[in-house]
């Protein structure tokens, strides 16, 4: 890690009385591979843990701040709260991609700027805050954090999740909606990782991966409005 774990805990508002619950949320896969002999666990249960924190914290939060919403509105912005993109824009926000803790390779293929780890760092980061602290710093910690992403997306008119905004995109620029196709899934129950395709008639735009199906969906859509838009 570059920084000093105090930093962090500075910088999200949250002191841990236990930082090794700290370093736990902290710890990528990858980098376990490269230090077995540290007995260290992967953040991957408090990611589970944590995303589910996260969907009852933004579901109250969003019921009780627009009551005026219906339903489907309701969804659709939880969804742009709560995907990949918007919590990787988060995590960099407040430096969490200083503090994870990956493998070498992992990092020289880009993982600090790699949205899934950093969205499901957040996560795992979520789920440490409430093992060390219970829900109270929990939930303060959400605040802090998404917050500005609450009132900056719910201000749109239409409220729209990664995967409609590229079918949007397919049927306006190809008359066609897009398809997804699961390549590959691998690893154990717990830590699955799933890689999807999307295709536009019989054309592969882009693949994208997650713990997953609806994640992997969702990092391919992703990309694939890029292409589709020629933003990369």
């Amino acid at each position: 890690m570059n920084q000093n774990l105090k930093d962090l805990q500075t910088k999200i508002g949250c002191v841990f009385k236990d930082e090794n619950k700290l370093i736990h949320g902290l710890t990528h896969r990858s980098y376990i591979n490269e230090h077995r002999s540290e007995n260290l666990q992967s953040n991957e249960t408090y990611e589970f843990l944590g995303d589910s924190i996260l969907e009852f914290w933004i579901s109250d939060k969003l019921f009780h701040q627009f009551p005026q919403f219906d339903e489907g509105n309701l969804t659709n912005l939880r969804s742009l709260i709560v995907c990949t993109q918007n919590l990787a824009i988060t995590s960099t926000e407040i430096n969490l991609d200083d503090f994870i803790m990956l493998s070498k390779g992992e990092e020289r293929h880009g993982g600090r700027t790699n949205q899934s780890i950093l969205a499901d760092t957040f996560e795992s980061l979520l789920g440490a805050i409430y093992l060390d602290g219970g829900i109270a710093p929990a939930f303060k910690f959400l605040e802090k954090t998404l917050n500005k992403s609450i009132s900056k997306l719910s201000s749109k008119q239409i409220y729209k999740d990664p995967k409609s905004v590229f079918q949007e995109i397919a049927q306006s620029k190809r008359g066609i909606t897009p398809k997804y196709q699961t390549v590959s899934e691998s690893g154990p129950d717990h830590q699955k990782n799933f890689e999807v395709a999307v295709y536009v008639g019989e054309e592969l735009i882009a693949t994208g991966s997650g713990n997953s199906k609806q994640k992997a969906e969702e990092d391919a859509s992703i990309k694939a409005t890029k292409i589709l838009t020629n933003l990369v």
